[in-house]
């Protein structure tokens, strides 16, 4: 799935996606991402609070994702199955993905707020660059 949207970015990066088909990175590459975003980011100590709830929605969100991947894999949609049931495994699929970025919005919306203009601007530019939308959903 191509995402199109900032926030979609931000939750790929901070996932470790790799746009191609890269939900087996996504686990085993979040505190790499989350300590080069908060380094980029240079969060304050002020800010650690709100960064640490980012952080721990990416974490959750990951852990949902590999979870749900890995339950597909085994137990998911085969080719086998009849269209109704393919469907139905896509809207859980979708349904999944819809809450973890409900819940990284939420978590990033009050600290996007406390950035600096530079750091509003590392942020955008991160989420737009190579980094960024190529390597999310």
């Amino acid at each position: 799935m191509a995402g199109g949207t900032p926030m979609m970015g931000m939750m790929r990066m901070m996932m470790g996606q790799d746009g191609m088909g890269g939900m087996s990175m996504m686990t085993g590459h979040v505190e790499g991402r989350l300590a080069f975003l908060k380094t980029e980011l240079k969060i304050t100590d002020a800010q650690l609070p709100l960064w640490n709830a980012v952080a721990d929605a990416i974490r959750a969100n990951a852990k949902s994702m590999s979870e749900m991947m890995s339950g597909a894999m085994t137990g998911g949609a085969q080719p086998s199955a009849t269209l109704p049931e393919k469907l139905a495994t896509r809207e859980k699929m979708l349904t999944v993905h819809l809450e973890a970025l409900r819940k990284l919005k939420a978590a990033v919306e009050p600290l996007y707020a406390s950035f600096s203009d530079e750091q509003k601007k590392t942020a955008d530019e991160l989420l737009m660059g190579p980094m960024g939308m190529g390597m999310m959903m």
